[in-house]
């Protein structure tokens, strides 16, 4: 029996004479920390090593009972790291320490973490991520209410259809049409009425009003008594500010919301930025979508390379935001 147990392919142990001194050391298990330190895609995560092997035969079981700890890969700082998308391990791990899926309401990220559910070999949350989702006890998505909006209201009030305000049905007790009801029942083909307006339209069918400011951070490198052109380094990022659902509408897939992966199409965000680095695209993008400028603001430091001499080249650092209005 000995020699079945050193041969079971564990990396660390398998191999070796067989004997007592062999099947004991190979059952050892691995000279793992009972609390482990991940960094999962630059995220650094500090859990139980429990948890992480809560889940016999996943990926992260394998790696934290079937391996040595010098077998896996480490970053500068020792911790164990793991080339993956980092703000959605979080949910792997609420996983993993009592079995039960919990996500926030408006998750835009549920097919990005079925993706992750595989790579670490989670059958079980694969398919409940899978499953047709519940509504939950809050209010359901925009898509799956039916109704309209009152007219110059900034807010997601939404009338059902088939009602109107007080004042709309004495008018319409009256004789006089309500305009409201009128927009309700018919659809643009003249048959039922339509699905809901989305939360970036207004009553009238048009898109709906509303600011967003742009950011952006650079620097310039200005030679010796200024006499030599000035050096632009590329922008690193550029910074979205405003309401989710208008953000979404004007960037779709160029917008990076793993800053602010939760926030509900109602409320307003200053964490996103965009996927790319030319302010002209997200110019074009907004100018698209009906937005025009109306404002800009600018801020800077100046540094000297090198040196205090002010002979030496300049560094300069700035942060523009540019406002972006639809009316």
């Amino acid at each position: 029996m000995a020699l079945a147990d050193s041969t079971r392919g564990l990396p660390n142990g398998g191999g070796g004479g067989g004997g007592s001194g062999s099947s004991s050391s190979s059952a050892e298990p691995p000279l793992f920390p009972d609390i482990v330190e991940l960094n999962v895609g630059g995220q650094v995560y500090v859990t139980r090593r429990c948890t992480v092997v809560s889940v016999p035969d996943s990926l992260l079981w394998r790696m934290f009972t079937q391996q040595q700890p010098q077998e896996l890969a480490r970053d500068s700082k020792g911790r164990f790291f793991l080339d993956r998308d980092g703000f959605l391990f979080r949910y792997i791990l609420d996983y993993l320490r009592d079995l039960q899926l919990v996500l926030p309401d408006y998750f835009p990220e549920r097919s990005r973490l079925q993706r992750e559910a595989e790579y670490f070999e989670l059958p079980e949350l694969v398919r409940r991520l899978g499953a047709p989702q519940q509504p939950g006890p809050g209010p359901p998505p925009p898509h799956s209410r039916r109704g309209v909006q009152k007219e110059g209201s900034l807010g997601d009030d939404l009338l059902p259809l088939g009602s109107a305000e007080p004042e709309q049905q004495e008018g319409a007790s009256a004789g006089a049409p309500s305009p409201t009801l009128e927009l309700a029942s018919r659809s643009p083909s003249g048959g039922a009425a339509g699905p809901l307006l989305t939360p970036s339209q207004s009553l009238d069918g048009s898109r709906r009003s509303g600011y967003i400011t742009i950011g952006y951070r650079g620097s310039y490198t200005i030679g010796r008594d200024a006499q030599a052109d000035a050096k632009f380094r590329r922008v690193a990022r550029i910074t979205v500010c405003g309401k989710t659902s208008l953000a979404k509408e004007v960037f779709g897939d160029t917008l990076n919301e793993s800053r602010d992966p939760d926030r509900p199409p109602e409320r307003y965000t200053s964490r996103y930025y965009l996927k790319f680095n030319f302010l002209e695209q997200a110019f074009d993008k907004l100018s698209e979508s009906g937005f025009h400028m109306v404002a800009c603001s600018s801020t800077g430091t100046c540094a000297f390379a090198g040196s205090t001499d002010q002979s030496e080249d300049k560094i300069w650092t700035s942060y523009t935001e540019y406002v972006f209005c639809r009316e």
